[in-house]
């Protein structure tokens, strides 16, 4: 049985500072990088804070470059968004500051290239099961009903 040499808070410290170098992580990402790292409670709680007293560990950075990624690359609504900060336990406050990050007239312009796309993409007949189509479309994207009825309502047939 091969075992897994276990590493010195040091070790373990110097790992999560270049894990959090590569890229921007929440707490939860990193308490699961130190739970799979076979750390204890103590030692984690040692290396957390000395990855939030460096600046390696910022929640409310991690947040705000999560919804503008989330936003332009994958064209995610402020729904989805939001479910998917909750559910690394992102703060209240960290949550409503990161959604701040997206331009209102940048997602309004995406929602409209999303369903265009969509209306394209379904041969340019706005029947009625092309639009709950579309809705369902943009709602898995995690745009709000309002905005999607509004955009479909609005769709240049």
């Amino acid at each position: 049985m091969n075992k897994k040499p276990s590493l010195t808070v040091h070790e373990a410290l110097l790992k999560l500072m270049q894990y959090c170098t590569y890229q921007d992580r929440c707490h939860k990402e990193v308490e699961k990088k130190l739970d799979e790292l076979g750390m204890y409670h103590d030692a984690k709680a040692h290396i957390i804070s000395k990855l939030i007293e460096d600046n390696f560990l910022n929640e409310e950075r991690f947040a705000k470059s999560f919804a503008r990624g989330k936003f332009r690359i994958k064209k995610w609504g402020k729904i989805r968004i939001t479910r998917a900060l909750k559910l690394r336990q992102i703060s209240t406050y960290n949550l409503n500051t990161a959604l701040k990050e997206i331009n209102e007239d940048d997602y309004i312009k995406t929602l409209h290239e999303l369903v265009d796309y969509k209306y394209k993409q379904l041969g340019q007949k706005l029947t009625q099961a092309n639009k709950q189509k579309i809705y369902q479309y943009l709602a898995y994207r995690g745009f709000e009903n309002h905005l999607i009825y509004e955009a479909i309502n609005n769709l240049k047939t």
